[in-house]
């Protein structure tokens, strides 16, 4: 296995974390959830750094991209009873077609 794998699954964990953590701020009001919220971004990004070293940038990206809508919005939708249409997954589906497309037709393979 490619370590790329693990560091962008690292990342994408840390910044869907660090995403449903902005809602617990209250506009960075809340100390604790402010902290974890900037921990987790942060280790997203350096976990980002370590990714780009074994695979180009855009294909994490879009990886890191298409995962992390998709776990965003399940969190979401779970955690947070958030309501989603039928629009939105449509575009969902399509973000992930998007994934697929540059991952199997990519340049690098």
């Amino acid at each position: 296995m490619n370590v790329g794998y693990l560091y962008l699954a690292i990342a994408i964990i840390s910044e869907v974390i660090g995403s449903n953590m902005v809602v617990n701020t209250e506009g960075f009001t809340k100390v604790k959830p402010t902290l974890i919220c900037i921990f987790c971004f942060g280790l997203a990004i350096y976990m980002l750094s370590l990714t780009v070293k074994h695979m180009p940038l855009y294909i994490a990206y879009a990886i890191w991209g298409g995962l992390g809508i998709i776990l965003v919005t399940i969190v979401g939708v779970t955690l947070w009873k958030q309501s989603v249409n039928i629009p939105t997954l449509i575009g969902i589906l399509f973000i992930v077609v998007g994934v697929v497309v540059v991952n199997l037709f990519g340049q690098s393979h």
